[in-house]
């Protein structure tokens, strides 16, 4: 289950919540009691790792083509 953030846009409480995708948002602030608590947009929390990925492979800058592989116009 993903963790949302909320912030109430009355007196700016905020708090993470443990929810299922399909719960329906909070929109009643625990601490104000008003309406106004809103989910906010955060930065997923994951990282990618192994093979083919730009922070593992691309970083070092071009490697070299094997000579099987290389085009020639004979």
């Amino acid at each position: 289950m993903p963790i949302y953030e909320y912030k109430c846009t009355s007196c700016g409480f905020e708090k993470e919540y443990l929810q299922k995708m399909s719960d329906k948002p909070l929109t009643k602030c625990p601490k104000c009691g008003k309406e106004t608590f809103r989910k906010e947009l955060s930065a997923p929390g994951f990282e990618l790792k192994g093979t083919g990925w730009a922070a593992t492979d691309f970083s070092g800058g071009p490697k070299a083509v094997p000579a099987a592989h290389r085009h020639t116009d004979k």
